[in-house]
């Protein structure tokens, strides 16, 4: 039985592989604000200037991977996926404790929901799959047959309930409520409030990292923080669209929206932030 679970799990490996590595790329080759791909995956833990380097270093080791489990008959192909997936797992559990406002970047920026126990899950399932693969030697071309197929379902099924973008694209599926109405984390809106060109043009003159006040106005969440000079940042999130807007204000100790100055332009300006 082992080795009809491991031959169904060749296939499912091949295209996650396939799937997560050409995912990559596109949001790679996609163009976005600058600093879009340092919200996702383990990217956030290293400057800014290398996510490109990371996301595309990862995507190519995935089609090597998928490319060696296919054609390359040899004990370290088999077992390389494993390794690859029990190091993501570790990286995700260690991403979600160090930064949960980031996305896991798996399948690009279709993966920019926050690490959660689904996407460590899947990680895990995907790990189990690769050590089947690998102690039990399969390799090559995989064929689906009777024994095969009700596993390959099961295996996908598994990995679908496991897959925090599926809820995304339901949402799309469903009649679109208002934004107003639409249910937003404020730790989400504050992900997306620090992916922004604002936050960067304001970050020099906060004096905290986390906001002193918050609050949910219909289609907008706002966030203030301390700023030098007596001041305080307003910030303003869209909480609409994939890339909605954010916009900033630097009010003064009096209550008065501060002039030109260290803080720039006191209007309130839009930017489109970096990952939604």
């Amino acid at each position: 039985m082992l080795s009809t679970i491991a031959a169904a799990a060749l296939p499912i490996l091949v295209v996650t592989l396939a799937l997560g590595g050409v995912a990559k790329l596109a949001t790679v080759g996609r163009e976005t604000s600058p600093g879009a791909l340092a919200r996702l995956g383990p990217a956030v833990l290293m400057p800014e200037r290398f996510a490109r380097s990371a996301m595309i270093a990862c995507a190519l080791v995935e089609f090597v991977l998928a490319t060696g489990l296919l054609v390359v008959d040899h004990p370290v192909a088999r077992w390389l996926p494993g390794v690859f997936f029990a190091l993501a797992t570790y990286v995700l559990w260690d991403l979600r404790r160090r930064r949960p406002d980031a996305g896991c970047g798996c399948f690009g920026d279709v993966s920019d929901a926050p690490v959660g126990l689904r996407s460590i899950g899947r990680a895990a399932a995907l790990t189990a799959m690769a050590a089947l693969v690998g102690a039990d030697g399969v390799t090559g071309l995989p064929h689906v047959t009777v024994e095969t197929a009700p596993w390959i379902g099961g295996g996908l099924a598994l990995l679908l309930a496991c897959s925090p973008e599926i809820d995304g694209v339901v949402s799309r599926l469903r009649r679109r409520v208002p934004c107003e109405q639409r249910p937003m984390p404020p730790g989400r809106a504050l992900s997306r409030l620090r992916g922004s060109a604002e936050w960067r043009a304001h970050a020099g003159a906060l004096l905290a990292d986390e906001p002193s006040d918050m609050w949910r106005e219909l289609c907008w969440r706002f966030f203030v923080f301390p700023a030098r000079g007596d001041a305080e940042v307003v910030f303003a999130v869209d909480l609409g669209g994939r890339r909605p807007a954010v916009r900033a204000v630097v009010v003064g100790a009096d209550g008065r929206i501060a002039g030109s100055g260290d803080h720039g332009d006191a209007s309130l300006r839009e930017s489109t932030p970096v990952s939604a």
